[in-house]
């Protein structure tokens, strides 16, 4: 004998009970979650070239997209999806991305990390102004 008391029977129940709990709290905060990268697989028209002023930046939750503009008029394009839990990003501060899972913070005119949990910048993507409309995705 070992010396130590057997575990009693309402102890090996609570534990049993309480191990799928702790395996959906892990796999919850896990990059490789249920959640997939949702950024356009086509072209998408987001809008009016005009609703990015200069120096700012628009996020489209619909698409997972935020376009900045420069201060020399170039779009730039990038997927919301988090890289640290693969969450979709819904908050824009001025031009930083807020996550809402971890509080992960991406700058919106360069992709880069500002805050961890993430350590990975945001996927860039095509765009373009077409016909006075913004177009982001492959192809774009």
């Amino acid at each position: 004998m070992s010396g130590r008391p057997a575990p009693s029977r309402r102890t090996v129940l609570r534990g049993a009970a309480l191990a799928p709990v702790a395996g959906l709290g892990a796999a919850a905060c896990s990059p490789g979650g249920t959640t997939t990268d949702a950024t356009p697989t086509a072209p998408v028209d987001l809008g009016a070239e005009s609703e990015i002023a200069k120096g700012s930046a628009q996020l489209y939750r619909d698409h997972n997209v935020v376009v900045s503009r420069a201060e020399d008029g170039t779009l730039k394009a990038y997927s919301t999806i988090c890289t640290h839990a693969l969450c979709p990003i819904n908050k824009l501060e001025g031009t930083k991305l807020v996550c809402p899972c971890h509080g992960s913070e991406f700058d919106a005119t360069t992709g880069e990390v500002l805050q961890a949990p993430a350590t990975v910048g945001l996927k860039e993507l095509s765009v373009e102004a077409k016909g006075g409309r913004i177009v982001a995705g492959p192809a774009a």
